[in-house]
């Protein structure tokens, strides 16, 4: 760690940890309708992520380093939810798709419904790989 890395925002930290995976940003309520639209054709996986939890750190460092070690899959598109900054967004996923909200929480979807969730320890890139 250096000296710099003090003054960091929690902000700068979150776009540090998703740096090398596809990830696109949810950071509209509104980017939900696009993202069920998308399930018809694609697998899509949502990822919520608290920036201030270090098991949901730990989570989407295994999760990152699990999935680069496949090859990426073109039915898939992974989101990502920073769940402190856009808790709106994370309260109308749990309600829209009607799965209680956890962190770190991972949902995958497909013809706009969810077809797994799981949450903790319990999320593990290989289950996304291979349902989509």
């Amino acid at each position: 760690m250096g000296f710099f890395d003090k003054f960091k925002s929690e902000r700068d930290v979150a776009k540090e940890e998703i740096k090398e995976v596809p990830w696109h940003l949810i950071t509209e309520s509104e980017q939900l309708n696009e993202i069920e639209k998308e399930s018809e054709k694609k697998t899509i996986a949502i990822f919520k992520h608290s920036t201030t939890c270090g098991i949901s750190k730990m989570v989407l460092r295994n999760f990152e380093s699990e999935f680069r070690t496949g090859k990426e899959e073109d039915n898939l598109k992974l989101y990502f939810l920073d769940l402190r900054e856009y808790r709106g967004v994370s309260n109308e996923i749990a309600e829209r798709f009607n799965v209680r909200h956890e962190s770190p929480q991972l949902l995958v979807l497909k013809e706009r419904k969810v077809v797994h969730h799981s949450s903790h320890h319990s999320i593990e890139a290989q289950k996304v790989k291979e349902l989509a």
